[in-house]
């Protein structure tokens, strides 16, 4: 099932876009069968359950942390992480820095914006990433490279909002993309990655569509 529901994203999804295979509460056995099926890009939310999943899984496999990060954790990903999606303060990217540092490793990030109207969703302002980007503390960090731009969209039905919501995103993308270099933007889930891809997402973070739903 899970290999079937893999082959048929690739297939569906065009070839510019990445598709991250959110693995988050699912057994290693699951991971594996999409391994097997030629899958090899898994998001988690939760550092220590990802630690623990990379400890057990092939080395080829790319681990991309898509949650929340609290700065006392990056310490635990710093050796292996490919990508850390939701990098929404100066604070953690200093922190991530310094791990990377002890690591001998640049590694990948995503600023993370916030388009959802929902308060319980991390972000940060578009103008919070602007000064970001464009402060001498950023510019001096060797261990990171910022490939990008991040977001959740409102959790809604509403088509109209989430197209709004993710053009919103794309906007931000397109002109911060010529200064930066930027390659990736990560928008769209299950339920809307479909009209993330149609304005202009690079990157789709798909679970309950591979490993159908979760069991909190």
């Amino acid at each position: 099932m899970i290999s079937e529901n893999i082959k048929k994203l690739q297939n569906e999804i065009p070839s510019h876009v990445d598709l991250v295979a959110v693995s988050k509460t699912k057994p290693v056995a699951d991971i594996m069968e999409a391994y097997k099926a030629g899958h090899r890009i898994f998001g988690e939310n939760k550092v220590k359950e990802m630690e623990s999943k990379w400890e057990e899984t092939p080395d080829d496999i790319q681990w991309h942390m898509i949650g929340h990060v609290q700065r006392n954790k990056v310490k635990y990903m710093a050796p292996f992480v490919s990508l850390i999606h939701a990098v929404d303060s100066p604070r953690l990217l200093k922190e991530i820095n310094k791990q990377a540092k002890k690591n001998d490793r640049v590694i990948s990030c995503l600023l993370q914006i916030k388009i959802a109207e929902e308060e319980s969703k991390y972000g940060m302002s578009e103008a919070d990433a602007e000064t970001l980007l464009a402060s001498e503390t950023t510019a001096n960090f060797q261990h990171i490279r910022i490939q990008g731009l991040m977001g959740m969209a409102t959790f809604t039905e509403d088509s109209k909002q989430l197209t709004e919501e993710f053009q919103k995103l794309k906007k931000c993308y397109d002109r911060l993309k010529e200064t930066y270099g930027f390659t990736t933007l990560s928008m769209g889930m299950s339920g809307d990655y479909k009209i993330a891809i149609d304005n202009g997402s690079t990157m789709i973070r798909v679970g309950s569509a591979i490993f159908g739903e979760r069991n909190y």
